[in-house]
């Protein structure tokens, strides 16, 4: 993948950097794999506004991602798609019986290419298999976390873990933020590593791209008064204290992961500060 800075025709094109989707092959999705999404725009039941920020923004469908990977058998990759809901690109894969299915595109794969799921697959990109099957030092995405329920870890764009050990029933994984972490042998993981890596350095260049989004604008805590949050109020540009949320728990660093957490014996190393 490659990005691109655009002329500035416009002062919303003088700082933005856009994504060229070289390996986008279609515009159009598989009817048979959307769904409806229902907009809140960050209110609740009651029609109260919990989440703030949030509204607007161009009408999307769901693309229905496959990231259980049960159905064994080889599939052919008939396109690469772009997914409003998600920063990594998808593809279409179609079975030899015809069902078809999106699954989250790998960086090389490549339309007309076979991808595979089972236990006595080989360790290639885009095919699924379990932890317990893979070579060691394996590049790994889409990682379950508990068998049966489907990839929960490293689904984002230009993410993935690497396998790193064996130690009885569990594998050790390196994820992205740093942690190692003992996975059972019988969850199952995708070979590679997301597509789009280069999501990171895109730049939307104006504040109507993000509204686009469905992102409102945001107040800095420091502009408000002291009514309104911890931060707010004090003559000029005064520093506001201990960074804090509107409802006063301390943000910036606080840990709010649960001492007695059951997971924690699963945890060889935390994440990197």
């Amino acid at each position: 993948m490659a990005v691109k800075r655009l002329r500035p025709t416009t002062p919303g094109q003088r700082f933005r950097i856009a994504n060229t989707f070289e390996e986008i092959t279609t515009s159009t999705p598989e009817k048979s794999l959307l769904a409806p999404i229902k907009k809140s725009g960050g209110r609740n039941n009651q029609g109260r506004m919990t989440v703030r920020n949030i509204g607007g923004g161009h009408k999307r469908r769901y693309r229905v991602v496959d990231f259980k990977r049960t159905k064994e058998g080889a599939a052919e990759v008939l396109s690469i798609e772009y997914d409003p809901n998600r920063s990594a690109f998808i593809s279409l894969i179609q079975y030899g019986d015809g069902e078809k299915k999106y699954i989250l595109a790998p960086v090389g794969l490549k339309v007309g290419q076979m991808v595979e799921s089972g236990e006595n697959v080989a360790p290639e990109v885009g095919n699924t298999l379990p932890l317990g099957s893979m070579p060691l030092g394996s590049i790994i995405h889409n990682i379950e976390l508990q068998p049966g329920k489907g990839g929960e870890v490293c689904r984002s764009a230009g993410t993935s873990a690497q396998l790193q050990a064996r130690d009885g029933r569990y594998c050790v994984i390196k994820f992205p933020s740093g942690e190692t972490r003992m996975v059972l042998s019988t969850c199952i993981a995708t070979i590679g590593t997301v597509s789009n890596p280069d999501h990171s350095l895109l730049r939307l260049g104006k504040a109507g791209r993000n509204r686009w989004l469905g992102r409102r604008p945001r107040t800095r805590p420091a502009a408000m008064n002291p009514v309104d949050h911890p931060q707010g109020g004090g003559e000029g540009k005064s520093k506001g204290g201990q960074a804090r949320s509107r409802k006063g728990i301390p943000s910036k660093g606080k840990k709010t992961r649960h001492r007695k957490n059951l997971s924690d014996r699963l945890i060889i190393e935390r994440r990197k500060k």
